[in-house]
């Protein structure tokens, strides 16, 4: 197994605007793109983006278990600010508790009862809020675990942690082999081979069970992959990769059946028993076989702590205040029923809430001697970084202290670009479904536009398809782009958020991903406008529909970065098909189409100026009206004036000023900044934890904030000083800290 990771240019010839070659229409927005993201890289990562990231080393000779870390904690307090008369509600109150390794704590309680919030205090996963405050004190093998604001949860003690979460989430077209020999890849040091990571991955998936399902694809919900307990073990495998001395699971066995649970939990019993892990899971309603597994147990009732010891000793406990288990009852469902409060009836939640409280006192009155055990044992027992394994058969090792590098930022590139590139083309359902799509449309519209000719009515229908053209191309891609991204950035999310185990940055992985996308984005609207061109009637010259389709492939690259952009603002699928639409609406009326461009109001022109289908459209009509002639009709009586040339339909839409190449440049800007927005976005939004402060810490910013309010009121008081009041300032000097 692997060890731990620790610590002045020639411009080109003039063209008049009817000579714009495919090419280079579809290069400038990617190229520019990809000019400003390298650009802007070496801001955002503290270094230029070819540099690798430094990470601690791991070394393939040796075979021994982890660096073994002892986890304590102690009067840990979660509030949370409310509107209410109380003002904040206690989610956690002054929990006290320990975990060791090589065994297995268990967090039970009811819903609601604050285990989740618990194992993510103690895992520093608690996403960062104004609202919430958690203090207390947390110990990795006897040192105070502390973290300032600018760092991460756990940078300041050397051990690594491993956090499964309750939602599986993968790459749904990858194989369970491929999904795992590419996180090892991207998270293991160049200094291992590829030999060496695929043993270590092969080894994970025989250890965890996944050996028969190694190459089937992962799957989805509308794709059929693996089982869920088989995407449990291997999001367990892909946290293993990091060689985590501390491992934290948020209810493993949820929606999962009796048996998948059953050999999910036997797992994590086994890399605590062989493997030496410190192992702390939440957990709701265990069946009795996997209560047999749990080592110790933290028992919860709204917030507080009911039990906390081993778990061969909680029923005996109970017994002995008088709550015997019945014979050949799930201890687990039996402790479970005495902690929660029943609401059928207001006499039923009474008696239920006496005995609560009963029981809560009990544990109270027992805490000293807990608390004055756990504070001997941490200092009696302090635990070396190292430990080996009896039987050398752990799966991840000690660290050895030396610096090495992870993969380089090229190298990140070209495994993200791989993984990305088998994503999209092995999503055969999809493509399939979104090339019927274009064809149905192709279909439909050159039907009903069929060979248009050059008759006066023609004018009114080449600008109505013009404009159909320019919305299919952008609802497409941007349809496309909000379903799949925001499912992708959780994803991103979460490999991110592993702390020192995290896998890469945003930059290789938004140039990999556009790398990806643009060629396959770029097939669709060539397979629409390579049906529907010819079939309308539209100008059959070479340079004409190589243009149209330019045009086309243009607006669905800036299409798919503003819905990229509108993905990292929204926090779901659902919100995110709500918002783009809407604003794909205001940009479709303020098209050129339906308001002509001198109409719309001096407030609303910014709308247009951004407008995706605008620039579009207004290509399309440029290529389309420059040098058509119209045949001249004859008529009994009076009519509208007609249209002798395409000239004069370009100067009714406004258009007359413009030219091709000038729409393509503003079309390409779009996307170039939709693009570089959402890099931004990406960058600054990297998942924030919440501190836990200690209470020397909670009292020092009471001060700080004490007297930076005391402050604040002498200056009010201070410009209201006509009135005689004396005033006392606070001294300059003061810094006030919240």
């Amino acid at each position: 197994m692997c060890p731990r990771v620790t610590k002045g240019q020639l411009q080109p010839p003039f063209r008049p605007p009817h000579h714009v070659p495919l090419l280079s229409a579809v290069k400038l927005p990617g190229l520019l793109a990809v000019t400003l993201l390298a650009l802007l890289l070496p801001f955002t990562h503290g270094g230029y983006w070819w540099q690798g990231n430094s990470n601690t080393a791991l070394s393939a000779a040796s075979h021994e278990r982890v660096s073994p870390v002892r986890l304590d904690w102690e009067g840990i307090t979660c509030k949370l600010q409310v509107k209410t008369e109380e003002g904040s509600k206690n989610l956690l109150s002054q929990v006290t508790g320990h975990a060791e390794p090589g065994r297995l704590l268990a967090i039970l309680g009811p819903s609601g009862s604050g285990k989740t919030t618990l194992l993510n205090v103690l895992a520093g996963q608690v996403p960062a809020s104004n609202a919430l405050t958690l203090s207390g004190r947390l110990y990795v093998n006897g040192q105070l675990l502390s973290a300032s604001p600018s760092s991460s949860f756990s940078s300041s003690v050397d051990y690594t942690q491993a956090y499964v979460r309750q939602q599986d989430l993968f790459y749904s077209q990858l194989t369970v082999r491929e999904t795992l020999l590419m996180a090892a890849r991207l998270r293991l040091p160049p200094s291992l081979t590829l030999r060496e990571k695929t043993s270590l991955v092969d080894r994970l998936l025989k250890r965890l069970g996944l050996a028969k399902a190694a190459d089937t694809i992962v799957g989805d919900d509308k794709v059929r992959g693996i089982s869920g307990g088989e995407k449990k073990r291997l999001s367990l495998a892909c946290e293993l990769l990091g060689s985590p001395s501390l491992i934290f699971a948020d209810e493993p066995t949820s929606g999962l059946d009796s048996y998948q649970s059953l050999r999910v939990m036997e797992n994590l019993k086994d890399l605590a028993t062989r493997g030496g892990h410190t192992v702390v899971i939440s957990i709701h309603q265990p069946r009795s076989s996997i209560f047999t597994l749990f080592d110790d147990v933290v028992l919860m009732t709204e917030g507080e702590v009911v039990y906390a010891g081993e778990a061969a000793k909680m029923v005996p406990y109970f017994a002995s205040l008088g709550y015997p288990c019945p014979k050949n009852f799930n201890p687990a469902e039996h402790v479970l029923d005495l902690v929660s409060v029943d609401y059928t009836t207001s006499e039923s939640e009474v008696l239920s809430r006496t005995r609560v409280a009963a029981l809560l006192a009990s544990h109270r009155g027992r805490l000293p001697s807990l608390l004055s055990s756990i504070q001997s044992s941490r200092h009696a027992h302090a635990l070396s970084s190292t430990s080996s394994s009896p039987d050398g058969g752990g799966l991840v090792v000690k660290s050895t202290g030396t610096r090495l590098q992870r993969p380089g930022r090229f190298e990140q590139c070209r495994l993200l670009f791989t993984r990305s590139w088998r994503q999209i083309t092995r999503s055969t359902g999809a493509n399939m479904a979104r090339a019927a799509s274009n064809i149905f449309s192709a279909l439909v519209f050159g039907t009903l536009f069929f060979q248009m000719g050059r008759g006066q009515s023609s004018v009114q229908d080449r600008m109505g398809l013009l404009q159909v053209a320019a919305i299919n191309a952008a609802m497409s891609s941007l349809i496309k782009t909000i379903t799949v991204f925001i499912k992708e950035r959780l994803i991103v999310a979460r490999e991110r958020s592993s702390g020192k185990g995290s896998s890469y940055g945003p930059g290789p992985y938004f140039i990999s991903k556009l790398a990806a996308e643009l060629p396959v984005t770029a097939l669709f609207p060539c397979l629409f406008g390579g049906i529907m061109y010819p079939l309308a009637g539209l100008q059959m010259t070479t340079r004409k529909f190589l243009t149209f389709l330019g045009v086309l492939i243009i607006e669905s690259y800036a299409a798919a970065g503003f819905g990229m952009f509108v993905g990292t603002l929204v926090p779901s699928v659902d919100a995110g098909l709500a918002v783009a639409p809407a604003v794909m609406v205001l940009f479709i009326v303020l098209g050129g189409y339906y308001v002509n461009e001198k109409s719309v109001p001096v407030a609303l022109r910014w709308i247009q100026d951004v407008s995706l289908i605008k620039y579009a459209f207004e290509a399309l009509c440029i290529n389309e009206f420059q040098g058509l002639e119209f045949e001249q009709e004859k008529r009994l009586g009076p009519g509208p004036p007609q249209v002798a040339k395409g000239e004069q339909v370009l100067q009714r839409l406004n258009f007359h000023e413009s030219t091709v190449t000038r729409a393509v440049v503003r079309q390409s800007a779009l996307a170039g900044v939709s693009y570089l927005l959402t890099y931004l976005m990406l960058a600054l939004k990297r998942p924030k934890f919440q501190r836990v402060l200690s209470p020397e810490e909670m009292q020092k910013g009471k001060k700080n904030k004490m007297k930076g309010e005391k402050k604040a009121k002498g200056q009010i008081q201070g410009k209201s000083g006509q009135a005689g009041v004396p005033v006392v300032e606070a001294p300059s000097s003061v810094r006030v800290g919240l």
